[in-house]
């Protein structure tokens, strides 16, 4: 199996966000006057998703979302030392490298945003091409993003491997023809995701070296 991109999602998947996501959600909730019930167990469950599609499952939506997004991009780093990059990250990163695979983050958070946070956890120079949320382009699962990836860097979507812990993730690589890898250290359960039937399994990010190898450790 020939591997030429690795693609990655970003909360659970190279960084543990969730407490971060959460406290700063309530509070820019909180500034615009919302206050839902949102257990914290329960929230984790949907990261992942667009935070309008989360706000749904909890029963409530938000009249002026640009503005909570605003604020809620604003407060993000009063949060972050609550979020780690998960062991063996920088590791597989670089052994990717090595190997002349090409590597790319694909994440529902704005592209601004999304750089900030690799650039904060010091892998903003291990990962070729960042794909955050824009203007005019479909979220995961849709395969639009994925393809965009593919093709700006010039590789065959066939030959690009899909990393995530969520259901999306799976979704979004099989949709655009790609190969998909689920980890199971980040916010769905294993039982979940091996309902979406991804290529891959993995209990650690450092796997994905078996993966591109080709030496079927795993």
């Amino acid at each position: 199996m020939n591997i030429n991109l690795v693609v990655f999602d970003l909360d659970g998947t190279l960084v543990s966000s969730h407490k971060t996501i959460y406290y700063a959600t309530l509070r820019a909730l909180k500034e615009i006057n919302i206050f839902p019930k949102m257990p914290e167990e329960d929230f984790y469950k949907t990261i992942g998703m667009h935070f309008e599609e989360i706000f749904a499952r909890f029963g409530f939506s938000v009249p002026d979302f640009e503005k909570f997004i605003g604020i809620y991009i604003s407060i993000y780093f009063d949060y972050i030392k609550l979020s780690e990059a998960y062991p063996g990250v920088n590791s597989i990163l670089t052994k990717l490298q090595k190997r002349n695979i090409k590597t790319a983050l694909l994440t529902t958070k704005g592209q601004d945003h999304a750089e900030r946070i690799l650039k904060h956890f010091n892998l903003i120079d291990q990962i070729d091409y960042v794909m955050g949320r824009r203007p005019g382009i479909a979220h995961k699962p849709s395969a639009e993003p994925l393809i965009k990836i593919c093709n700006d860097l010039n590789i065959d979507v066939t030959s690009s491997l899909m990393i995530g812990d969520t259901e999306l993730d799976v979704q979004c690589g099989k949709n655009a023809g790609a190969k998909t890898c689920a980890v199971t250290y980040g916010y769905r359960a294993a039982e979940d995701l091996e309902k979406e039937f991804p290529d891959f399994m993995i209990d650690n990010i450092l796997d994905v070296d078996y993966i591109v190898s080709g030496e079927n450790k795993i």
